[in-house]
């Protein structure tokens, strides 16, 4: 690799850590859907787009679009993005290094002098975390044509619409269908870092998603009664609604950590009215499972009913529970994830490590139009959504020398891109008959 991109490496990580400083929230890096600090951001990059001879807009759904482009004026069109905005005391990294990552590279194909007969469009979306509106991929839904009238009409803590958060932007939500992808566009690519600690663990820089891992997100509410603490016997006179949540609790554990491929996760319990001389009345749960598998999943949920149901029915307490998300895995499109695992491998000399994400990215909402790849980076500490997020410098040079290579890849190998264009084709007929 050459010191040229050891350079262009440390610029990313520069402008990354520039762009956490634009915050809603001083001393800690907080940028949610269309926030005021996101002009700033949008200034940033539209700098960066237009040295490096991109043209640069804002859609309707609040997401920065520049594009570099190809050597003919109806080339077809890569898309490379990520999201700007973040969770509440973020790092630095999630979601922004993708959108740097792809001007980054528009910036060195732009000094070296080359075209391709391919476009480049890099997309930063206004929103993926779902923490203004507890909804989230606004931005990335807008782009396969999915923001409707529901969406923009949800509100936030202040009583405020997404639809009126545009406007108050300067943006109309009625240019929103305007926003949708360039029929051009054959493929997506996100570049983000792993957010977890395999990589790290393995001593290796690089990996290649081969799926997003499906998610169900449930609630299990215990109902017993509440009681005095020292008058109320043990045994069958207690009806401790903490000790039942407590023993399916450990069974969640359990049971995943039985099952290859599956997480799971009680991640808070509600006690309304504890205090610590009273017997638990209630106890809400909430339960986070995880599969590349959707069999492997959907049977998770189905035992952990089963089992809640159960322990319930054993300590005299009652059960409820309700489904808030039950999203199905993604699986990256084989020939796009091949020559990105391919391009990786020519870089680093060792054959590519393939990951499924844990986490929901915008790739799993793009994948539904257009085939799509991911490649992650490294999370020192497997540390993320903490203001100690990092990256490595070498991991970010070796991500964009792979990236280069993939984009040569593309140039140079003329079927690929036919085969890729086909398989957009194929991926908006099957959506539009869906």
């Amino acid at each position: 690799m050459s010191a040229g991109l050891h350079a262009r490496a440390q610029d990313v990580i520069a402008r990354c850590r520039e762009i956490a400083r634009c915050t809603e929230v001083p001393g800690e890096t907080t940028r949610t859907f269309l926030a005021p600090s996101m002009r700033q951001v949008h200034k940033l990059f539209s700098g960066w787009m237009r040295n490096a001879g991109m043209s640069d807009q804002i859609d309707a759904a609040g997401s920065l679009r520049g594009v570099l482009a190809g050597d003919v004026a109806d080339a077809p069109r890569l898309l490379i993005g990520s999201h700007l905005d973040t969770v509440a005391n973020a790092g630095a990294f999630d979601g922004i290094l993708g959108v740097v990552m792809g001007v980054a590279l528009c910036e060195e194909l732009a000094a070296a002098g080359k075209t391709m007969p391919y476009a480049i469009e890099v997309a930063g979306f206004s929103e993926e975390e779902g923490v203004r509106f507890a909804k989230p991929f606004l931005g990335s839904l807008a782009l396969i044509g999915e923001l409707d009238d529901a969406m923009l009409s949800r509100t936030d803590a202040n009583g405020i619409s997404v639809a009126q958060a545009i406007c108050n932007f300067g943006l109309d939500p009625n240019d929103i269908a305007n926003a949708v992808l360039d029929p051009a566009v054959f493929g997506y690519v996100e570049f983000h870092i792993e957010q977890g600690p395999v990589l790290e663990s393995e001593g290796r820089a690089l990996a290649v998603v081969d799926a997003i891992a499906g998610q169900t997100r449930m609630t299990f509410t215990f109902t017993g009664h509440t009681n005095h603490a020292g008058t109320t016997p043990m045994g069958v006179l207690r009806h401790d609604a903490l000790a039942a949540g407590a023993a399916w609790v450990v069974e969640v554990e359990r049971y995943a950590a039985e099952t290859p491929g599956l997480v799971a996760t009680v991640g808070k319990l509600d006690i309304p009215s504890a205090a610590g001389n009273v017997i638990p009345g209630k106890v809400v749960a909430t339960l986070d499972v995880r599969s590349p598998q959707d069999a492997t999943r959907v049977a998770a949920a189905k035992h952990l009913v089963a089992f809640a149901e159960s322990v319930a029915s054993a300590r005299g307490v009652t059960l409820q529970h309700a489904t808030s998300l039950d999203q199905s895995a993604v699986v990256m499109d084989n020939t796009l994830a091949s020559a990105l695992a391919e391009s990786v491998s020519r870089v680093t000399g060792n054959p590519a490590r393939t990951l499924t994400s844990g986490a929901g990215h915008d790739a799993m909402i793009l994948a539904r139009r257009v085939p799509s790849a991911m490649l992650f980076l490294r999370t020192p500490g497997g540390l993320s959504h903490h203001p100690d997020e990092a990256v490595l410098v070498e991991d970010v040079e070796g991500a964009l020398a792979a990236g280069l290579e993939f984009l040569a890849r593309l140039r140079d190998d003329k079927a690929m891109l036919e085969q890729l264009v086909r398989n957009a084709h194929a991926y908006r007929h099957e959506a539009a008959h869906a």
